[in-house]
């Protein structure tokens, strides 16, 4: 702090306006004869000259007393004559009052001695006769503000450089841990985000016809009861309890058909329909089936996939009819060989990005196919599968019972059969459309939907319809949904068994769920229609996992914070310790108990300011390695990302908990007694 601040001192604390207190201190030292040296440091003056300056302090803000004591001390003959001089001098203006023990001083300049002892009047040269009109004083309060307070304390800090670094950078731990945490979440969560508008935006919304509600096992559950020594207790499994029922009624098939198109343009319906299908392969007739699963183990991994495909919509075998189907497959898929289906009645193949295929889809088709053998595409293109209706498909026995008719050259070349035909071969665009269609043969719902025109009234149908028996086995069919299912797998049900809705993109998906949740408005539980949103369980999930580990990531560097702020009390402390002197000659000056809080509480905010700050800066920097790291381990690129938000957030957050950790030992500066505090060393 320069000479000209020192004296400015006195006036901040009074209010003084700047220029004005600028003004008045200028003033003040040039009277003393210090304006040359204005700019100077304390310990760059001599004692003479530092007397010089408290006068000139003293002065600057005009007062009507002037106190001084022992002015002359410690001084020199010389110099002790050249301030009491200017002393006289001020004292023509205003009156000064002066305590010395040197009875001589008081003499020559002085116009009234007052002598004391033992803390009592002795004597006085000239007493003072009170007015009976006495004139109202008020003391003017002091105040310091807090830049002043800033100003107070950064001046402090620049002389301890290297030691408010060192602070700086061990608060600063803290900071950077959550910045690195922070900025790894919010780039993960954006490459969840763009997996999610990429990848699972092609998930489709599924309604089945049997769901799972994902009922929460009750608090009753839970609980542990006693067993009893005698008795077995019979209850229902939690997958039984939370299979849902759903009630796919011709008014909620209408209701999905009004799903705004601006929404999802491709709405896929599936049906458990069985179809009779002929192919003939190498001269000799077979029965086909469009599956994908190996039919000499049924608890193979592609009977699971076919199972999953049903209840979820991914990885399934239909595609919508119509335009919006055509549209459907040309945005996932590019022909490698033939043309895309223009016709209920073309199917396709699906391959993967090298060219792979389901190898049970061709085994089921009546190829004789080993794993990893490669066919021409010319093999597959234009295959013909014949669909043959129910009424020649199957005949009736003497007991009732319907038996599938052997496959043969007649059953396959019937006129009234519809000849289905492989268009195409079709390639995924990209690793986001895999899981949109399994490899194998494709088509389109409305190929099913013509089937179920052709079979819903045929014998067997209609046999089936009105016997409580299994038409093809002659079993008993005790509750009505096996019947229903058996109705349904003989073409004779209309009902879709799941229904897939592809939103447009992944921001649509929400007001889609909105839209179903509309209609389960205020119905019973078992009226109600239950999706599954695949794409908001895997994005849940993600994000769940992710918020966990953020949070427990930020509480351990959250214990570096609280160390940080238990350090910075400490240090406060330290200052307090160092700066009792300065804490007195304020106090002196006329400083409060809030004005020495506040400048210890600027400086610990300076100090927070400063360590959020570099940790913030530290953390950024540090991204860009990180961000090297994670790129050859995981491919991915520019991960670690520091929201600015978050950076300030931080900042204040650093500088909160400082301000916090600071107040006690400020707090105890304020309470130092000023007289104790400037005998102080």
């Amino acid at each position: 702090m320069s000479i000209l601040d020192n004296v400015e001192m006195g006036m901040t604390l009074s209010g003084v306006p700047t220029e004005e207190k600028k003004e008045k201190a200028t003033k003040a030292l040039e009277r003393v004869g210090l304006g040359p040296h204005m700019n100077k440091k304390p310990n760059q003056l001599s004692g003479g000259q530092m007397q010089r300056v408290a006068i000139a302090r003293a002065i600057a803000n005009d007062p009507e007393i002037l106190l001084c004591d022992e002015p002359t001390g410690a001084l020199d003959t010389e110099t002790s004559v050249q301030i009491m001089e200017l002393i006289k001098e001020l004292s023509k203006e205003r009156l000064v009052i002066m305590v010395t023990h040197n009875p001589e001083l008081a003499k020559q300049y002085a116009d009234r001695i007052i002598n004391f002892a033992d803390g009592k009047i002795q004597d006085d040269s000239n007493p003072y006769v009170e007015d009976e009109n006495k004139d109202r004083f008020e003391l003017k309060k002091t105040k310091m503000t807090f830049w002043t307070a800033l100003k107070l304390s950064f001046t402090n800090i620049k002389t301890k450089k290297a030691r408010t670094f060192l602070t700086a950078f061990a608060s600063s731990i803290g900071i950077i841990s959550i910045a690195i945490v922070l900025a790894l979440s919010s780039g993960f969560q954006k490459q969840i985000d763009k997996t999610q508008s990429n990848t699972l935006a092609q998930f489709p919304i599924t309604i089945s016809q049997v769901a799972s509600s994902q009922t929460a096992p009750s608090s009753t559950d839970k609980k542990l009861t006693k067993a009893k020594k005698t008795k077995v207790t019979a209850k229902m499994s939690q997958a039984d309890k939370s299979t849902h029922i759903n009630k796919i009624t011709n008014k909620y098939l209408n209701y999905i058909g009004n799903i705004d198109p601006d929404l999802s343009k491709t709405i896929t319906y599936t049906y458990s329909t069985g179809m009779n299908l002929l192919s003939n392969v190498d001269g000799k007739v077979k029965n086909v089936t469009f599956s994908n699963t190996d039919n000499s183990n049924a608890n193979s991994a592609s009977a699971m996939q076919n199972a999953m495909a049903t209840s979820t919509g991914i990885g399934g075998s239909v595609y919508p009819g119509g335009k919006n189907g055509q549209a459907f497959l040309k945005k996932h898929y590019k022909v490698v060989s033939g043309s895309m289906p223009t016709t209920a009645n073309d199917i396709v193949l699906i391959v993967d990005t090298d060219n792979s295929t389901n190898v049970n889809a061709l085994k089921n088709l009546g190829l004789s196919v080993k794993d990893g053998q490669k066919l021409d595409f010319d093999k597959l293109v234009g295959k013909e599968v014949k669909v043959v209706n129910n009424n020649n498909y199957y005949k009736k026995l003497e007991t009732g019972t319907f038996l599938p008719n052997s496959a043969s050259e007649d059953l396959y070349n019937n006129n009234a059969n519809t000849t289905l035909k492989i268009s195409g071969i079709l390639r995924v665009k990209s690793k986001s459309s895999e899981n949109i269609l399994a490899s194998g043969i494709a088509y389109s719902d409305q190929l099913t939907k013509n089937i179920i025109n052709d079979n819903k009234n045929s014998d067997i149908v209609t046999a089936q319809k009105s016997s409580d028996k299994n038409v093809l086995t002659g079993a008993s069919v005790d509750d009505a949904q096996t019947k229903a299912t058996l109705i349904s797998y003989l073409g004779g049900s209309t009902t879709p068994s799941s229904i897939m809705v592809y939103p447009n993109n992944f921001k649509n998906k929400d007001k889609i769920l909105k839209y179903l949740d509309k209609y389960n408005s205020g119905k019973k539980k078992a009226d109600k229609v239950i999706y599954t949103d695949m794409a908001g369980s895997v994005s849940n999930l993600t994000g769940g996992l992710m918020d966990a580990i953020t949070y427990v990531l930020i509480a351990f560097a959250g214990i570096s914070l609280v160390t940080s702020m238990i350090m910075i009390s400490i240090i406060t402390y330290t200052s307090v310790l160092e700066r009792t002197k300065e804490i007195g000659i304020l106090k002196a000056l006329g400083a409060r108990k809030k004005d020495i809080t506040r400048v210890f509480d600027a400086e610990t905010t300076i100090l927070g300011v400063a360590s959020g700050v570099l940790g913030v800066v530290i953390a950024y920097l540090a991204t860009f390695p990180i961000n090297s790291i994670l790129k050859s381990m995981t491919d991915l690129s520019n991960v670690a990302q520091l929201n600015p938000i978050h950076a300030i957030i931080l900042i204040i957050v650093s500088t909160v908990l400082t301000v916090i950790g600071g107040h006690i030992p400020a707090r105890m500066a304020a309470k130092k007694d000023a007289a104790t505090a400037l005998r102080s060393e």
